[in-house]
């Protein structure tokens, strides 16, 4: 499985949610997980996908750590559809959360 099929399958899953999952660059800054996920609601996560059994760089690690000092959720080495379902999970929650309102 590549990394490609991983970050495909989260995107259009995200997608069926009502939400975006961005492809995420910022030049300039690097470490940043790969996906922004952008959900109803105005709720958001930072997702880095890896081909299965990959693990992030000490870096990506590093910026990371920052985002979650921050307040934001980070999945980190998203490498397998059981990975991508733990994100989607917490997607359809704050989906659900946002339709309860």
């Amino acid at each position: 499985m590549l990394e490609k099929e991983i970050e495909a399958h989260l995107r259009d899953s995200v997608r069926g949610l009502g939400g975006l999952c961005l492809k995420f660059v910022t030049p300039g800054f690097t470490g940043v997980p790969d996906r922004l996920v952008l959900l109803p609601g105005g709720n958001l996560c930072f997702v880095e996908t890896k081909r299965p059994g990959q693990r992030e760089r000490q870096r990506q690690s590093f910026v990371q750590r920052m985002l979650r000092k921050l307040g934001f959720t980070v999945f980190s080495s998203v490498d397998s559809w059981a990975r991508v379902d733990d994100v989607l999970a917490w997607c359809a929650g704050r989906v659900a959360e946002h339709g309860e309102s």
